[in-house]
């Protein structure tokens, strides 16, 4: 059969990787046509549109770039078309693919949801156009099965790929590595400041600013695969924090605490069990709008699907040095690390276990030959 995915930032890329590898794994004739980033184009297929060419955050971004991300759309639909996939695969990205989901079925063109949109987080009214958009919605948080069903919606909860990725993945030698790094004796703490230019900007230079106050630590950035070393150096300058690029579950392996910016970075953390802040500072514009119309108590994927405190976050105004300096003391300290470590392990079974990949290529197969 012909697949077409659509996935969009880093997240999506590794999601999407592994859900084509098990699509190759269970139907040995798949044609596969995407919208995606490095990791799926090594597992095969043809690689239409590469993420980094519409990473666009916040709501300011987005309208200084409409003209281009409508460009992008309608050259999307006029590829779909000439592909003729037998089904459609959305990867989170809702922006993009919920206005692509509309034309599809209008259309005619079987449509599945991975890593559905965040309509638990604000404008739940989306909760209608995805009801009519959509044929079969994969789940991979637990409360988003029974958030979907308050409004009528059957969806499917597969676990969280996360765990496969992680399980999966080549362990690391932490002697060799640190040789490799240069990375000395200190227990590390990571530093992941999220993918994108702009989150990079607002996070990156308080978190090095802590340096010099846990100088027994050594500090080291996790560099997002979407950007160059050339752009980290301004915000490195002189600072003692070493720079790894594209290796952050190898880092997260060998950490001893995490400073992480929010999304699917904590959960990673989480999953590694390193204990961590969870930090955002977006633009002033965006934050206020943003304000507006989430209605979370939360913003860590950890504590939502914990449903309580776990791990602090540090929210625009309150991510400051002096916050973020007594919220590292804190996770440093052992009664705490004890008391989060056995949260992390209710975490992980909440999750759902292993085989989330394999479950939704399966039923993914299944519903586009019915």
């Amino acid at each position: 059969m012909r697949y077409y995915i659509i996935a969009g930032e880093a997240s999506g890329d590794l999601h999407g990787a592994n859900l084509m590898k098990s699509l190759f794994k269970f139907d040995t004739d798949a044609e596969i046509r995407f919208w995606g980033g490095d990791l799926m184009k090594k597992t095969g297929g043809d690689l239409v549109v590469h993420y980094k060419e519409r990473a666009f955050m916040g709501f300011a971004e987005v309208f200084t770039n409409l003209r281009k991300i409508l460009n992008f759309i309608s050259f999307c639909k006029k590829d779909i078309r000439k592909f003729n996939p037998n089904i459609i695969i959305f990867i989170d990205n809702s922006g993009f693919n919920l206005r692509i989901a509309k034309w599809a079925k209008k259309n005619e063109f079987k449509t599945n949801y991975y890593i559905s949109p965040q309509v638990w987080a604000s404008r739940a009214g989306r909760i209608k156009t995805i009801k009519r958009d959509i044929d079969k919605m994969f789940v991979i948080l637990p409360f988003e099965k029974s958030f979907y069903k308050k409004y009528n919606y059957d969806v499917e909860f597969v676990g969280h790929p996360l765990i496969d990725g992680i399980d999966n993945r080549k362990l690391v030698n932490e002697s060799e590595f640190r040789k490799e790094y240069d990375l000395g004796e200190k227990p590390i703490i990571a530093l992941l400041p999220g993918s994108r230019k702009q989150e990079i900007t607002k996070m990156l230079s308080v978190m090095l600013s802590l340096i010099n106050d846990f100088s027994d630590y050594k500090f080291v950035i996790a560099g997002a695969p979407s950007q160059s070393f050339e752009f980290y150096r301004a915000f490195i300058n002189e600072s003692d924090a070493s720079f790894i690029s594209n290796k952050t579950y190898d880092l997260l392996s060998i950490s001893y605490a995490a400073l992480v910016t929010s999304g699917t970075a904590t959960l990673e953390a989480a999953l590694f069990k390193v204990p961590q802040v969870v930090c955002y500072k977006a633009s002033n514009l965006s934050y206020q709008i943003a304000k507006r119309i989430i209605t979370l108590e939360y913003i860590s994927l950890v504590n939502l699907v914990m449903e309580k405190k776990v791990v602090s976050e540090l929210i625009q105004d309150e991510f400051t040095y002096k916050n973020l300096k007594q919220e590292l003391k804190l996770i440093l300290d052992r009664k705490h690390r004890e008391k989060l470590f056995l949260d992390y392990f209710d975490l992980e079974q909440r999750l759902g276990g292993a085989g989330a990949s394999d479950k939704t290529a399966k039923l993914i197969i299944s519903g586009a030959t019915k």
